[in-house]
């Protein structure tokens, strides 16, 4: 792929990647050594196990599926999407599952995609082809690279466009631009859209830049970040975070880092904790509740990962694939609608044996934890009466329990 396309400068400009039926997330694991981070999804097919797996692995991974519902991700958010024989029909449908490949895929971000149509000469690829060629030129999608290698396997790298002057000029408008609507959590539970979204724009009404290279971006002003009143709790918020980590997270606990891999931030903001923890080897999968701002695209600007969840539902992984679980102020959100104990059940689904829980939150929140948390035989401790360290034990209930 490099060598196909130079310009995709793995860790510098490209540095989010989506890879779609991942199987054991190989390829994002083979990326991180290129300071590229990798969403890899697979559905939970006959290859069940695929996406547990990648999460034993310490790859990023999530269960999701292209089907009639949106992905759980913000508008514009990868650099670049990934699909090597991931057995998704692009052009059923009258090619709604490439319009939310294009929803979700930055402007002048790359889809490479290898798959008998790219390289087969039988009927049914070859039609295929066509179809997709059609359903892309529609798009204003370009083609960038096409290669094989010495297997004969063939890639094609399409590329998003940059300017909406091609679908301006498009003599059919199919198909059309989405209108513009409140797109705060958009993509949760929404069906897949038959409409191209429109490229985003600043407040002059330019089109929003493509983030500064990598390492560079995790610090600087998000391009999503309109307002300069966010901008400036934006930059606050990274200090404050970066200083908190520092002082209380990193030797305040008793947490054992050299354990630790798999980060989950229930309760995302900015991604500031994800951020504070970027020079320790573990990934964070960034969550955004539904019932709080939505800051999922900053996050993405950033260069980091994460989805949209309801945390009044259960989470899409499988059980014991983290090991740490982290919620800032959360809780009183959650409590408004659901019951604390379904979600510490969750939580304690999700989080393998000897996993930490970590919760800032007030004492009053912290008081209604605890007593949860002991009835499953975990260890808790409290700090300065603002953190909650609780540690999973390998207890289960028998029969007679």
């Amino acid at each position: 792929m490099e060598e196909t396309l130079p310009k995709i400068q793995w860790g510098k400009h490209i540095r989010v990647v989506l890879d779609v039926g991942c199987g054991v997330a190989s390829f994002g694991g083979y990326l991180l050594d290129k300071n590229v981070i990798t969403m890899s999804f697979a559905p939970k097919d006959e290859h069940e196990a695929q996406i547990q797996f990648a999460l034993e692995r310490g790859i990023p991974a999530t269960l999701s599926v292209i089907g009639t519902q949106k992905l759980t991700f913000s508008d514009n958010a990868f650099d670049m999407i990934h699909c090597a024989r991931c057995r998704v029909h692009w052009e059923a449908d009258g090619g709604k599952p490439l319009y939310e490949l294009n929803r979700i895929l930055r402007p002048g971000g790359f889809f490479a995609w290898s798959a008998t149509p790219v390289y087969r000469d039988n009927e049914k690829d070859q039609q295929i082809w066509s179809v997709m060629v059609e359903i892309t030129k529609a798009m204003c999608w370009s083609v960038v690279g096409n290669a094989r290698d010495s297997a004969g396997i063939g890639l094609v790298i399409y590329q998003k466009p940059t300017s909406s002057s091609c679908y301006e000029n498009r003599k059919e408008k199919i198909p059309p631009l989405c209108e513009n609507k409140d797109s705060k959590n958009s993509s949760w539970y929404a069906k897949l859209d038959s409409c191209l979204t429109p490229l985003p724009v600043d407040g002059m009404g330019e089109l929003q830049s493509w983030p500064m290279p990598w390492p560079q971006r995790l610090n600087s002003k998000p391009p999503s970040l309109l307002d300069s009143n966010a901008t400036d709790e934006f930059y606050k918020d990274s200090k404050h975070w970066s200083q908190l980590v520092s002082d209380v997270y990193a030797e305040g606990l008793s947490i054992k880092w050299s354990s630790i891999r798999n980060v989950m931030d229930m309760n995302a903001g900015y991604a500031g904790f994800a951020s504070a923890l970027i020079d320790l080897p573990v990934w964070v999968m960034n969550v955004v509740p539904i019932d709080v701002s939505d800051t999922l695209s900053v996050i993405y600007d950033r260069g980091l990962i994460g989805m949209y969840h309801d945390w009044c539902e259960s989470f899409n992984t499988y059980p014991r694939t983290y090991d740490l679980l982290h919620s800032s102020f959360l809780f009183q959100y959650v409590e408004k609608r659901c019951d604390i104990v379904d979600v510490v059940a969750e939580i304690d689904r999700i989080l393998r044996p000897d996993g930490y829980l970590v919760v800032r939150d007030s004492l009053e929140i912290l008081n209604k934890l605890t007593p949860v948390l002991h009835l499953l035989h975990w260890s808790v401790s409290l700090h300065q009466n603002q953190f909650l360290v609780g540690k999973k034990s390998f207890w289960r209930p028998t029969a007679f329990e």
